[in-house]
C-alpha cells in the first residue's frame, strides 16, 4: 500500500479524505493486458487504514502494458490514471507494547 496527497472524496452524504492506495493486479493475460483493481482509504487518527472510500479497475493495455516490468511502474501507472500523487510506503504504526506483567506477591506463613 502506498500514501497518497490527501484527496476529498465524496461519499454517502460526507466529505472522506483519501490517504492511501492500495491496487493489486487483478487478472493478466500474458502479453495483452492486465487489469488492476484499486482502493482509496481513510486513514485513522493513529495512523491506521481507515474506510474503503473509493474502489474500482483499470484495465492496463498496449504500449504502457509492454512497459510494466516492476512493481513501482504499476504504481505509478494506476496513481496517474486517477490522478493520485504517491508521497510513499505506507507503513502502519507498530502496536503499542504489552503493559508489564506485574510478579506475584508471594506471602509467607509465620
Amino acid at each position: 500500500m502506498k500514501t497518497i496527497q490527501p484527496v476529498s472524496i465524496w461519499d454517502n452524504g460526507q466529505n472522506l479524505e483519501a490517504k492511501i492506495l492500495n491496487t493489486y493486479a487483478a487478472n493478466v493475460t500474458l502479453g495483452v493486458s492486465a487489469t488492476f483493481a484499486y482502493l482509496l482509504f481513510t486513514e485513522k487518527e493513529d495512523g491506521n487504514q481507515g474506510l474503503p472510500v473509493r474502489q474500482g479497475n483499470l484495465e492496463m493495455r498496449g504500449e504502457a502494458y509492454t512497459q510494466w516490468e516492476v512493481d513501482s511502474y504499476a504504481w505509478d501507472w494506476v496513481a496517474g490514471q486517477l490522478n493520485l500523487t504517491i508521497t510513499g510506503d505506507f507503513i502502519p504504526p507498530a502496536p503499542p507494547e504489552p503493559e508489564p506483567t506485574p510478579e506475584p506477591i508471594i506471602e509467607e506463613s509465620i
